[in-house]
């Protein structure tokens, strides 16, 4: 019997992945050159692919020819349509195998992970520091400066990022839009909810991969990993030691307390309201409540606001 004959195929030399055309070979190749031969005549930016070049140009136009059947919206191409899908159907496809949360983009996924593995790809050319993904970077370099390009309409504050600014206007409006499903309780923002809602459950769900020790927020598994890698991103600005977290340069700040002048420029009697003072230019609150997960940028009102929970079990920060 007469065998059949194979269809030939060709092979990249680089990870051996195959195809029936030696053309559609040498475009795969750019995976592996970086060569992007196709160019965004608008902005001059590049990419491999003729197809990802013809979606890009749409950012430069209000062309939206996907559009979603249930809502009407549209959007520059079908994988962002596919994407925007799952807010419907509450399908997410992207699985953590650490610790089981769900996303709805791959990127997500891939960002989340970081927490676990500890991975900062993302570094500042300035001080060094490390991160999980590049808008944090982005949002980080502006420390380095005075910019702060999101300001409030009401009272000229300025911040770093955009959602900064919009917890920030629910100060002059009152608006606690995160409720507590359990005891109503209302919070500015989804990570206070989130924060609190431990407080009824217990549940750790961020778990450092090297000690098993658990955490109630990803900001305090990331300050913990740096016990482990020796990190110390935490700087005084007074004598240039480093901590693991901000609660410890804050209490090495004491140290300090002795009326000097600080880098600012401006006179405090004590180093821990300095501190304070700075986060109104960071927009950083580093006092957390253990039972609602409430945020502030001062010990004295952290305090106070401690003493609404009397009575309550202190849980482990």
């Amino acid at each position: 019997m007469a065998g059949h004959n194979k269809e030939k195929r060709y092979e990249c030399d680089v990870c051996g992945k195959a195809w029936r055309s030696p053309s559609k070979v040498e475009i795969h190749r750019r995976v592996h050159t970086g060569e992007k031969p196709y160019v965004c005549s608008t902005c001059g930016k590049t990419f491999a692919w003729l197809s990802g070049l013809n979606v890009h140009q749409r950012v430069h136009s209000s062309e939206r020819p996907f559009t979603c059947s249930d809502c009407g919206k549209g959007f520059k191409s079908s994988k962002d349509l596919k994407v925007h899908r799952h807010l419907h159907t509450g399908e997410r496809p992207y699985t953590c195998s650490d610790c089981g949360k769900s996303f709805i983009r791959s990127t997500y996924l891939l960002s989340h992970q970081r927490i676990h593995s500890g991975e900062r790809p993302y570094i500042c050319a300035q001080c060094g520091k490390g991160f999980a993904r590049s808008d944090c970077l982005l949002e980080h370099q502006r420390t380095h400066s005075s910019e702060r390009p999101y300001t409030c309409a009401q009272c000229g504050k300025g911040f770093i990022r955009s959602h900064h600014l919009l917890e920030h206007q629910r100060t002059h409006t009152g608006e606690r839009p995160y409720t507590c499903a359990q005891c109503g309780k209302g919070f500015t923002n989804s990570s206070n909810l989130l924060g609190h809602q431990v407080s009824h459950t217990g549940e750790r769900p961020f778990t450092c991969t090297q000690c098993g020790q658990g955490f109630t927020r990803s900001t305090r598994l990331l300050e913990h990993q740096h016990t482990h890698t020796g990190e110390r991103p935490y700087i005084c600005t007074q004598c240039g030691k480093g901590f693991t977290s901000s609660c410890k340069l804050l209490s090495h700040q004491r140290v300090h307390a002795d009326g000097r002048p600080v880098p600012s420029g401006e006179r405090f009697a004590i180093a821990s309201q300095t501190l304070s003072h700075q986060h109104v230019h960071t927009s950083g609150q580093p006092y957390h409540c253990p039972y609602c997960g409430e945020e502030f940028d001062s010990s004295r009102a952290w305090r106070q606001h401690r003493r609404t929970h009397a009575g309550e079990q202190l849980l482990p920060l």
